[in-house]
């Protein structure tokens, strides 16, 4: 399955759950989307557990594939697997790209990373899907700091996760280290991805 580039908020309103992680889509119409979007059914132990999956997948903008890899590997990390794998979709360049404040959303910050805007560690890479590892630094090119887009954003920042420790003055980030549970995605039941694809 190819990765979905459709309409976001019909999405977030399906899984009721705000994949931008801002609310809004589900600020004017809080229910499914199409004819029978307020009478749906009750979904079975499958569904809800297939539907957490989902809400995950979409959030971090990954295809099933990748998403599937990702939680393969967090089965041979120590600690908790279900926690393991979200510290693992957190650690991508485009998400910590999006988190730092460079990009409005996910996808944005995609695209940024793959017009080639950033160095990590002084050299670039251009794959949304590459894996900092704490103590990395991620540093925007200096001649893309002229761009509207990206100063707009930055402006707009209100505030920065702790694992995040944004230099102003080089316009670069380092990932300091590996998140908390608590502070990503706190409406999310991992255990419930667990068991998905553990059944």
């Amino acid at each position: 399955m190819s990765r979905y580039t459709g309409p976001k908020w019909k999405i977030s309103r399906r899984l009721k759950y705000s994949t931008l992680e801002t609310g809004k889509e589900l600020g004017k119409r809080p229910y499914s989307p199409g004819q029978h979007g307020q009478r749906r059914g009750k979904l079975s132990e499958y569904g809800i557990q297939l539907q957490e999956k989902q809400k995950v997948r979409y959030t971090y903008g990954v295809n099933e594939r990748q998403f599937r890899k990702t939680f393969n590997e967090a089965k041979k990390m120590s600690g908790r697997q279900g926690e393991n794998f979200l510290f693992l979709l957190e650690s991508r360049l485009d998400n910590l790209v999006y988190r730092a404040g460079f990009a409005k959303t996910r996808r944005q910050s995609r695209q940024l990373v793959a017009h080639g805007h950033f160095l990590i560690n002084g050299k670039k890479v251009d794959i949304p899907s590459y894996r900092v590892q704490p103590g990395q630094k991620v540093t925007l090119k200096e001649r893309s700091r002229k761009l509207d887009i990206i100063k707009d954003n930055l402006e707009n920042v209100v505030e920065r996760l702790a694992f995040i420790d944004y230099d102003e003055n080089n316009a670069a980030f380092t990932y300091t280290r590996f998140p908390e549970r608590k502070e990503i995605l706190s409406e999310i039941k991992e255990n419930l991805i667990v068991e998905f694809y553990n059944r």
